[in-house]
């Protein structure tokens, strides 16, 4: 009888151990990680996480608005006149297909919650080829502007290269030059164009707002400008490249909004690349089965992510496209 019960109790000992080994082993969430205790406690840290890493994305756009705020306050002719010749049914397009891109994010995020599988891959294809269509509206916008000169720094005012640019090159020469000679370790100097003062036209900076492509309204009892001072953009650009470059009106230092417009549009479609990259992340792992009502937090979390961009977008379509 006592053998038979010190028997029974090592099978009960050694049972318990194997159902706590079980309970450790077999029972446990092939997704939860090692350093944390539950499925609930994974998700907390990782909401965090993305919270903090989107406060970094905040502050790094924050200083390029900064400098854009700073920018058209010391030039506000420049972005009432540059500003015209940006594209702004593009520049809407894009906004709705990211306001679209969006909703199927969030619409993915709610069926991982509730074990749609189906519906989570389809929200996040969707969402892909919203951010792939956000691109290509974008390279059409940016191959127009490059094509018609519309650069950044010096070489908004070098003629194009080609037959094309014979005509602007010929008007050129006939207008003053001013440069500045720098001197560096070689004793060859090399020339720098003043952009400062190219082209030569009055120093009154909220004057020369009103005197932008659309004719923004003038002072009273000033008489209207004649039609042909008015440059064209839009099709006019796009059979005569470099057209700004003959415009009188044109205000000095019009190549800065254009390095502030690349810079932060720029910026946005790098970040929309990385987006792309984790929405055929997070869909390859969905088509494996990775997700559920257990475990979303990849998702969530990607979707966040995705929102921030929307967002940044949001906020650079009416500072670059609509406010002349």
């Amino acid at each position: 009888m006592t053998q038979t019960i010190a028997h029974a109790q090592d099978s009960h000992g050694h049972d318990g151990h194997g159902h706590g080994h079980d309970g450790h082993g077999h029972g446990h969430d092939p997704h939860l990680a090692h350093h944390f205790d539950s499925m609930a406690q994974q998700f907390d840290s990782a909401k965090l996480g993305i919270w903090l890493f989107l406060a970094t994305e905040v502050l790094f756009f924050g200083g390029l608005f900064a400098a854009y705020a700073i920018l058209r306050m010391r030039h506000p002719e420049v972005f009432s006149y540059a500003s015209h010749y940006l594209d702004t049914i593009m520049g809407g397009i894009n906004t709705c297909v990211l306001i679209a891109s969006s909703l199927t994010m969030a619409l993915a995020v709610r069926c991982a919650q509730t074990n749609n599988r189906k519906g989570l891959i389809l929200g996040l294809v969707l969402t892909f080829l919203g951010a792939v269509g956000f691109l290509v509206i974008k390279y059409f916008e940016y191959s127009h502007k490059i094509h018609d000169n519309l650069v950044w720094g010096s070489t908004f005012y070098v003629p194009p290269e080609g037959k094309e640019g014979d005509a602007e090159r010929e008007a050129l020469k006939t207008a003053p030059t001013v440069s500045t000679t720098l001197v560096v370790q070689d004793p060859a100097p090399f020339v720098v164009p003043d952009l400062a003062k190219k082209p030569a036209v009055d120093a009154s900076a909220v004057k020369q707002a009103s005197r932008g492509p659309t004719g923004i309204a003038r002072a009273s009892g000033e008489p209207a400008p004649a039609p042909a001072a008015e440059p064209a953009p839009g099709s006019a650009e796009q059979a005569h490249p470099a057209l700004h470059l003959e415009d009188p009106a044109m205000p000095p230092n019009t190549h800065l909004f254009f390095a502030i417009y690349y810079a932060m549009t720029g910026l946005h479609g790098i970040h929309v690349v990385a987006g792309m990259g984790i929405l055929a992340w997070l869909t390859w792992r969905a088509v494996r089965g990775d997700f559920s009502s257990r475990n979303f937090t990849a998702v969530d979390t990607g979707g966040l992510y995705w929102h921030i961009v929307d967002l940044i977008w949001i906020f650079l379509f009416p500072l670059f496209y609509l406010i002349h």
